[in-house]
């Protein structure tokens, strides 16, 4: 093998090894990603909350100036009604005054809600994404845990399988080694029936032809009788 062939060799076996451990700590980084994104949204809320407070000032500010033009205007009506000239001036310089200040108070308040509701819009996705990978990351932990049990069972089977079967081959040599000894047994028990003679006997039982024939009362009696006298 070359040496270039050897390295890429090498290197696709590192790659392996590499993807191997990424693979067995999957679920743990998909976890650290994300408690991690949670974090980054909680300070998101945290800084709409600031910016909802600093829009919710910035309404008020424009509400009181919107109430002082409204006063100073009828002020500066009333004045003139009354013929104060100089009065109703005044006012209205305060009026153009105050419509300034509104120009850039409502300006604030704008700026304020163009930021509010884009860091809503922007968290409510942030959110429904973390929610999916949430769901998706349950689903993974739960297939997971489905395929480690059935590996598991798969494994356990196979093994009983192997395991029956070696029984099954253990009691299939005990019942022909039984069958033998059986065997063995019925032969010696034919070899002692055949040296004792009980087995002729047996025969000529089964044939219907009996021993020696049975000596009568009177026969017997003459033998003794001369037995005696001899």
């Amino acid at each position: 093998m070359s040496l270039k062939k050897l390295w890429t060799a090498m290197r696709g076996a590192a790659n392996e090894g590499v993807e191997a451990i990424a693979d067995s700590q999957a679920i743990r980084i998909l976890d650290q990603e994300m408690r991690d994104a949670k974090k980054e949204l909680q300070s998101c809320d945290e800084s709409l909350t600031s910016i909802m407070a600093k829009r919710k000032l910035a309404e008020n500010k424009v509400n009181s100036v919107q109430a002082d033009i409204e006063n100073y205007t009828n002020h500066a009506i009333a004045a003139s009604e009354k013929g104060d000239e100089a009065l109703a001036l005044e006012c209205a310089e305060r009026v153009a005054e105050l419509e300034a200040t509104l120009e850039t108070e409502q300006g604030i308040l704008n700026s304020f809600l163009a930021s509010e509701q884009s860091l809503k819009s922007n968290i409510a996705k942030a959110k429904a994404n973390v929610r999916r990978m949430e769901q998706q990351i349950e689903q993974i932990k739960a297939t997971e845990s489905v395929q480690k049990a059935q590996v598991a069972v798969s494994s356990r089977h196979m093994g009983a399988n192997s395991k029956v079967k070696t029984a099954l081959g253990s009691l299939d040599r005990i019942k022909e080694k039984q069958k033998q000894r059986s065997a063995e047994l019925e032969a010696a028990e034919e070899l002692a029936a055949e040296d004792s003679g009980s087995s002729l006997d047996a025969k000529l039982k089964a044939a219907g032809i009996s021993g020696q024939p049975k000596a009568a009362g009177s026969d017997k009696l003459a033998q003794i009788l001369a037995a005696k006298k001899g």
